[in-house]
């Protein structure tokens, strides 16, 4: 094959389940490979002993797999997944029917173009296999070679060096701790950006003992950047300084050409990079930045001193509602005392159960005869506690009458009420703090399994204010264990044996091998002496950080090893004064053993554990991963020392003094003036429109009476009801909710947090209506897996994609507007702000006919077919049928009319995939566990208790008191033709072409009521296919077609808003067919 030596030829199968087998692939992966390959042979293997070719200093030797595809338009992300996969170098021929074309991975995927597979030829090139394997990549990925440059430099550039040719970095940082988390941050995502830009940056630590380093950071043609910290600005940096430091980068040096350090800097023009610049405003630093002569400076923070041009703003609150950063659960604490008693109670929870009515943890005194223990007890209604507590009389009249769920309460019947969170009785610190202990140990179990099912390492972190409180040393050195030390060992063995169980289950079999030897699992990390001793971190005077270098090896090296199954530490104990180097992204509990001094403080402390965690794999668990599951996967557990609401208000309020400035009110006047995109135009907001907006939004009920925006409308907009705009801004109407979502009111900070304390729903297991004959049935009929292929004529798709590209493509054009005016008489606050404070008189706007464009060479056709997966030949087709005045569009801005053309050409394929697909049921199916593999601990008042349901609790999308998915499950539960109903889980998926799709209901009603017995159900806020996004519309329109039209089973599909609307779907007519079959 390819033409190479017959000694090279082998045929071994790789077969796909060994390889899902090797590396754990989960389903979806799995699922992705079987999509796309029906089979995997090894038909070539080079190595010098068969092809007389030494070995090289990397590669010794390469594969050939003939990978046989089930469809031409595969994903590509598939050859990427067993390129990472398979440990060789692998040149791969992907062949569909008689024809193929060559592949390979090399920081992405290049391939060749499609030709009949008797005429594929490789060439063995070169004096070594390093050199064979390069020519091998250059052939494939056509990559020409510079003179003098490596291979990966060639692939492609950073952004800025690739538009701009930039290349010499200088970030300056404030502290040592935040130096070193910047260079382990290049170190982690050097693969990331090799694979993006196809060059890593070369990047070091300066130090004035090594001018090696800024010799290299001059004359390399590279991406190079020197970090920083700003204490070496007062010793190596400062002119005219005494230090030797000082005198050798302002000094001509012999061994830098009789130049000086600092001049070598200064004819680079560096570009600056500041990271908190509020902490660099002192002379020395800012004298030693002008040195640097940079070409300008880029100023990072969460709290400017000086306000600059603002280039781009993303604070706490978008950062949440982008799903940026992880949600936020508080555990609070209050202490209160009832009437005349100093009997002790703590409410730990409200346990729920589908077999039993609610109970509660409550920890209280037991009087034995030696002793009075305070012991933790579940406990039901008429329970009475002076029984409990072994006849304490404290507890006469401690009868439990009423525990409800709903609202984490326990009434007894002398009529006292205790919440969930609240302590009663005389208590000291050190119980409080005890308490805080157990509460961290608890929620990490909580979430431990599910994550660590997930491959992700749950971490909890402890700031404490004294060393000693946590680690002390004896008289002969040896460290022994403080106050909190001995706590958490006594309550973890507590937790631990509650959770370990005879199952033989990944997670069971990792807590009693990795996690139940209590010493190994929690660890302290803080600044140590010359002794070797922990101490507490000093911090200089006039600064919130820690200078010490010896604190942070621990913290900012071993990232990667904390973050493995199998580095037993999961409880990390850290000084408070280290805070600002901790922020490991898999913390999942912060506990503050110490008062926090300041909102700011606790702003800082809860910002340890914000970033959104990572796998094994060093995979990010954001949306683009986890989809809409991200905030159930990334939640943020803060153990406060004071209540829920104390902690929680004094959060929110400092959080809101550091919010970039919002408007408060959704007038006329605020969208006066405001563009928003229509079809890809801008399009001006003018007087009419802007009235027409606040009519809607008043008409609605969206604002009260002060044009602030209501309850309703945010509670609409999650849950897809928001009432349709009138017909004339229905265009704009993306743009415009945009707009009202921008208006800030106090109540959007309240969704950046939950209480710790809610009661929760922890285990959801199949009841007795899963075995019921009718949901059976259904299931036997859903249980399926599928594979689709499908086939389209290129001449169509060519078609339709130039009309569209020429009904919908617009690139904007540099342009520039003179216009002089004069300041009105009189002027309000919103006209300054859009800049309508001034009456225009005479306005022209020209096109910039000499606009200088960029020298950059672009492979269009390239680039569009890759974001396409079509051929050259097709994009190439594409591209010449459009109108001459659209394709003029790439020479005003090449980037954005790429991106344009993909995103219209992919609109068009997804289109027509629906129309040409065709599906085939393929071996496998799911089982029953996957109704409970979720472990969803949520909370209980986001549970519907259902009848007609597999499972006792249906949770629902949508945060909305009655959100769409809600108001379904309830009509289901209480309409007398369902018989029995399932939440189909995530993991249900239909396979399409853009993407898995997991349906939300399977619905089985009683023979004779309806006319089809068998129901899959989409739940969507809208009937109106126009407000899907294309995508979505694709996927549901695949679903529908596999279902309705090729399915041979009794089950009928569609996507409805209310359950009335599915009982009108059952009458329609073209679904009768299902019927007949």
């Amino acid at each position: 094959m390819l033409g190479l030596p017959q000694l090279t030829e082998t045929s071994k199968q790789l077969p796909k389940k060994a390889i899902y087998t090797k590396f754990q692939m989960n389903t979806a992966a799995k699922e992705k490979i079987d999509a796309d390959i029906s089979r995997i042979t090894i038909v070539n293997e080079i190595a010098p002993n068969k092809v007389n070719i030494p070995s090289g200093e990397d590669v010794k030797s390469f594969f050939v797999l003939l990978v046989s595809l089930k469809r031409k338009e595969y994903d590509e992300k598939t050859i990427a997944t067993l390129s990472k996969l398979i440990p060789q170098n692998i040149l791969f021929v992907l062949e569909y029917e008689n024809e193929s074309r060559l592949a390979i991975y090399h920081t992405k995927v290049m391939q060749t173009a499609w030709m009949q597979t008797e005429e594929q030829k490789v060439e063995l090139k070169g004096l070594n296999l390093d050199t064979v394997w390069e020519n091998i990549v250059i052939a494939v990925g056509k990559v020409n070679i510079e003179k003098g440059n490596s291979l990966d430099e060639q692939i492609e550039m950073f952004e800025l060096n690739k538009k701009y040719g930039w290349s010499k970095f200088i970030v300056v940082v404030p502290s040592i701790a935040i130096r070193e988390g910047v260079k382990k941050s290049f170190e982690i995502t050097a693969d990331h950006f090799m694979e993006h830009y196809g060059k890593k940056a070369r990047f070091f630590i300066y130090n004035s003992s090594n001018l090696n380093q800024l010799d290299n950071f001059s004359s390399s043609s590279g991406i190079n950047v020197m970090i920083i910290n700003t204490q070496a600005f007062a010793s190596s940096l400062k002119e005219d300084g005494r230090s030797k430091e000082a005198r050798i980068i302002y000094s001509k040096r012999d061994e830098f050409g009789s130049r000086r350090p600092i001049d070598v800097i200064k004819a680079n023009r560096p570009i600056i990079i500041l990271d908190e610049p509020q902490k660099m405003g002192g002379e020395v630093t800012q004298k030693a930045l002008k040195n640097f002569n940079p070409l300008f400076s880029l100023n990072y923070s969460a709290t400017h001193a000086k306000h600059h041009n603002l280039i781009y703003v993303l604070d706490a609150l978008d950062a949440f509602n982008k799903k940026l950063v992880k949600k936020i659960e508080v555990k609070g604490f209050e202490v209160k005392n009832f009437r005349g008693t100093d009997s002790y109670l703590y409410l730990e929870q409200i346990v729920l159960s589908s077999k039993k009515p609610p109970m509660a943890k409550i920890e209280l005194e037991i009087g034995y005869n030696k002793s009075i223990n305070r012991e933790s007890r579940i406990l039901g209604v008429g329970e009475d506690l002076y029984y409990v507590s072994q006849e304490m009389e404290q507890y006469k009249g401690y009868t439990i009458s009423e525990i409800d769920p709903l609202r984490g309460t326990v009434t007894f019947t002398n009529g006292e009420v205790i919440s969930t969170g609240d302590i009663v009785g005389d208590i000291s610190e050190k119980d409080m703090r005890r308490i805080q202990i157990r509460e961290t140990i608890l929620s990490h179990f909580e979430k431990e399994e599910k994550l660590f099912d997930k491959g992700i390492k749950c971490l909890s972190l402890f700031f404490i204010d004294e060393v000693a409180k946590y680690r002390q040393y004896d008289e002969n050195g040896d460290e022994v264990l403080g106050e909190y030390g001995k706590m958490f060992e006594q309550e973890y063995i507590n937790v631990l044996n509650e959770y370990v169980t005879l199952l033989d289950t990944p997670y069971q079999r990792y807590l009693k091998s990795t996690c139940s030897d209590v010493e190994e699992v929690h660890k302290g990390y803080f600044s140590i002496d010359k002794k070797g001793h922990a101490i507490d971190s000093k911090v200089k005077r006039g600064s919130e950080f820690s200078d010490d270098i010896s604190a942070y090896d621990l913290i900012l090296k071993n990232k990667e090893r904390l973050l493995s199954f199998d580095e037993p530490t999961r409880f990390i104990f850290s000084h408070s004064a280290l805070r600002e180097g901790w922020d490991n992204p898999n913390v999942f509990q912060i506990c503050t053993l110490k008062h926090s001094d300041s909102n700011t403080a606790k702003r800082q402390e809860v910002g340890r554990g914000l970033r959104l965690c990572v796998n094994q794999n060093g995979n990010r668990m954001d949306v683009e991963s986890c989809g809409e599951t991200v905030h159930d996967i990334n939640v943020l557990t803060v153990v406060a020392s004071e209540s829920y609401k104390t902690f929680v208000t004094d959060l929110q309020s400092d959080i809101k003094t550091v919010l970039y400035d919002r408007p408060t009110v959704a007038t006329s006047e605020y969208f006066k003036g405001k563009y928003i995109k229509v079809d890809d135009v801008p399009t001006l907001i003018d007087d009419e429109t802007a009235n027409a907006i606040e009519f809607y939004l008043i008409q609605n009920g969206y604002v009260d009476m002060k044009r602030k925006v209501t309850d309703k409308y945010r509670q609409e907009i999650k849950s897809g009801t928001v009432a349709e705009l009138p017909d004339e801004l229905k265009p704009m109407a993306e743009g415009i909710h945009t707009l009202i979502q921008s208006v800030y009111d106090d109540s959007i900070l309240q969704d950046m947090f939950t209480d710790g304390h809610e009661t929760k729903v922890k285990d959801n297991p199949l009841n007795d209506n899963f075995a019921k004959k009718e949901f059976q049935a259904l299931w036997r009929e859903i249980n399926h897996k599928y594979a689709y292929t499908v086939e389209f004529d290129s001449d169509e798709l060519i078609k339709k994609a130039i009309a569209h590209i020429d009904e919908k493509l617009f690139v904007s054009e540099l342009q520039y507007t003179t216009t002089i005016g004069r300041q009105k008489a009189e002027m309000n606050e919103y006209e300054v702000e859009r800049g309508a404070s001034f009456t225009g008189e005479k306005t022209r706007t020209q096109t910039l006919k000499h606009a200088e464009t960029s020298r950059i060479k672009y492979d269009l056709i390239g680039k569009v077919a890759e974001g396409t997966t079509l051929t050259r030949k097709t994009v190439s087709a594409i591209l010449q049928g459009i109108r001459a005045d659209k394709l003029y569009m790439f020479k005003n801005n090449p980037e954005e009319f790429i991106t344009k053309v993909i995103r219209l050409i992919n609109e068009q394929k997804a289109t027509m995939i629906v129309e040409h697909i065709s599906y085939d049921t393929i071996e496998g199916e799911y089982d029953s566990t996957i109704f409970t593999a979720e472990k969803n601990t949520q909370s209980f008042d986001k549970a519907f208790l259902a009848k007609k349901a597999i499972q006792d609790y249906v949770f629902t999308d949508g945060s909305a008191e009655k959100s769409i998915e809600r108001k379904f499950a309830e009509d289901l539960d209480a309409a007398a033709e369902v018989c029995v109903y399932a939440k189909l889980p995530r993991t249900f998926q239909i396979p399409t072409p853009v993407g898995n799709y997991s349906p939300d209901w399977a619905i089985a009603f009683y023979e004779g009521t309806v006319k089809h017995i068998f129901f899959v159900a989409e739940t969507k806020g809208t009937m109106e296919t126009l407000n899907l996004r294309p995508i979505e519309q694709a996927k549901i329109s695949c679903a529908k077609k596999l279902f309705n039209e090729m399915s041979n089973s009794k089950v009928v599909y569609h996507d409805v808003d209310s359950y009335q609307s599915l009982l009108n779907i059952m009458n329609d007519p073209s679904l009768d067919k299902k019927v007949c079959e």
